[in-house]
């Protein structure tokens, strides 16, 4: 790395101050101890600073992954027994070694398997459920490990049960931290808000629920893990390598152009990946980008990467000392988390599907209402908007938009889209069923100019149809071949007497006939 600026040490203790109370409150929306969270903050951005291509991007604990994370461990042991704590750790490793895996590959393309449709809907799901997990916390109550709409919804149905005090914690943490981020992106209201809460309690000695005693010192790295439940572990693993990627990606893309200047998703592939792996082995869970504190980073003056190792050095320097959190009100933590995933609760580019394109918001759809009926396994609606963009992108390429007409005894057949083994036995199909209905048509054009792609199986069916038509008496000119497709083309065509152009002249105005979806 270059050498650190003024505004990289700024930065990165302005980032820290932010950090540590979240890196708490995510914890617990994992269903972790207060210390897993700080163990993950301290060392993920210490090993990702280094590797990575942004100045800005800031990795920790974030409420996306950590929604994530008890949804793919609920299957798998209770929230905070110490089974689901190893499990967590152990889930960190996976995701690590997986992002790691494809940043050294060079194969981060398949993050792209997730269309902007399937991003936009899970991340507004997610919100709303983190939202609803929180909902128990904030009067005071027990959180359900079961679905968090249900837990929000047996939490707002007995309000006699509820806890004015741990009510008026949250909502003040929360209205500390939204208007902190009013008044100036640099005060860190997170912090502010929480010291506040702490001091509160102790002063008080105000009766609600609170995180409880946090070792202090620093974690001794560790593979005594439970290695036996890896099988289950490797599809939520890779789940989360990839959904969790989509926000540093779009952090890294975001300033990147902002400045100018480039960023390597393959780097921060390792970064991510590394910074993972570093949580994995001292106890912590898996992490990821944060908008909010990226945003922040680079408002404070970061300038190299150096800012994100001074975050995680500052976080290591708390640990001694993170037994004076002890008296955080568990109500605090609920206010940050929904003051923090407040702006994801935006259903406009989920709505905007619907103008833009019918089949995407059934992609945003089914992406949407998978997540939240199958929380706390959320993985499952990611799964399936990937499903629903491969089944629409199917659906779209079996079709082919054909433009048919005829002038006197020539029938015009002008295809446009991709001809390949799915849409090519259609053309077939159309060129037939117009020569049964016309039997005056001696010469058929094949006119191929508008075809974006051919693959071997559309050029035999072309061969085919060739083939089978001169034999029954009908020419065929087949013209307007993409110079990329002519050699294969060609080649098939080598051995028939079909008779072959490489242009054609300007076709009469077409019947439009279209029968693509």
């Amino acid at each position: 790395m270059t050498r650190p600026r003024r505004g990289d040490l700024v930065a990165g203790v302005t980032v820290a101050m932010v950090l540590v109370p979240q890196s708490i409150a995510y914890a617990a929306l994992a269903g972790l101890p207060p210390q897993a969270g700080l163990y993950a903050a301290a060392a993920a951005p210490l090993l990702a600073a280094p590797v990575g291509s942004s100045p800005y991007l800031q990795t920790g604990p974030v409420a996306l992954t950590s929604l994530l994370v008890v949804g793919a461990l609920a299957p798998v042991a209770p929230a905070g027994s110490s089974e689901h704590v190893a499990l967590a750790a152990l889930l960190a490793l996976v995701v690590g070694a997986v992002r790691v895996l494809v940043g050294v590959t060079r194969t981060g393309v398949v993050a792209y398997l997730m269309s902007q449709p399937v991003v936009t809907a899970f991340t507004l799901a997610a919100a709303a459920l983190i939202v609803c997990s929180q909902v128990p916390a904030l009067v005071g109550l027990a959180s359900p490990s079961g679905s968090p709409v249900a837990g929000a919804a047996d939490a707002l149905a007995t309000p006699g049960e509820w806890s004015p005090a741990a009510l008026g914690v949250a909502v003040a943490v929360g209205v500390i931290t939204l208007t902190a981020r009013r008044i100036h992106p640099l005060v860190p209201g997170a912090l502010l808000g929480s010291l506040a809460a702490v001091l509160l309690v102790r002063w008080t000695s105000l009766d609600v629920p609170v995180v409880g005693d946090i070792p202090s010192g620093f974690p001794v790295p560790s593979l005594d893990l439970p290695w036996s439940q890896l099988p289950a572990l490797l599809l939520p693993g890779l789940v989360i390598a990839l959904v969790g990627f989509a926000e540093p990606a779009s952090i890294a893309r975001k300033y990147a152009g902002a400045d100018r200047s480039a960023w390597d998703p393959d780097r921060e592939f390792v970064g991510q990946g590394l910074a993972n792996v570093g949580a994995g082995l001292v106890g912590g869970y898996p992490v990821g980008g944060s908008f909010s504190r990226s945003a922040l980073n680079r408002l404070s003056g970061a300038r190299t990467r150096w800012s994100g190792f001074v975050t995680g050095a500052c976080v290591a320097a708390v640990l001694p000392f993170s037994h004076l959190l002890a008296g955080l009100p568990d109500a605090a933590l609920a206010g940050l988390v929904i003051a923090s995933v407040l702006p994801l609760l935006d259903p406009r580019p989920v709505l905007r599907t619907w103008r833009l394109s019918r089949p995407q918001l059934v992609v945003a759809a089914i992406t949407l209402v998978v997540s939240v009926a199958a929380a706390p396994q959320v993985q499952w609606g990611v799964v399936a908007g990937v499903l629903a963009s491969l089944a629409v992108h199917l659906w779209r390429e079996l079709g082919l938009d054909v433009e048919v007409w005829r002038t006197g005894s020539t029938l015009h057949v002008r295809p446009q889209g991709v001809l390949y083994f799915g849409s090519a036995p259609r053309l077939e199909s159309l060129v037939l069923a117009e020569l049964a209905g016309h039997p005056d048509l001696v010469l058929v054009q094949l006119e191929l100019q508008r075809l974006g792609r051919i693959d071997l199986t559309g050029a035999l069916v072309l061969r085919d149809i060739s083939r089978d038509l001169g034999r029954g008496g009908t020419a065929v000119v087949v013209s307007g071949v993409q110079p990329q497709w002519r050699q294969l083309v060609e080649s098939v065509f080598a051995d028939e007497p079909v008779h072959y152009t490489r242009s054609v002249r300007p076709p009469d105005p077409p019947r439009r006939r279209g029968d693509g979806p």
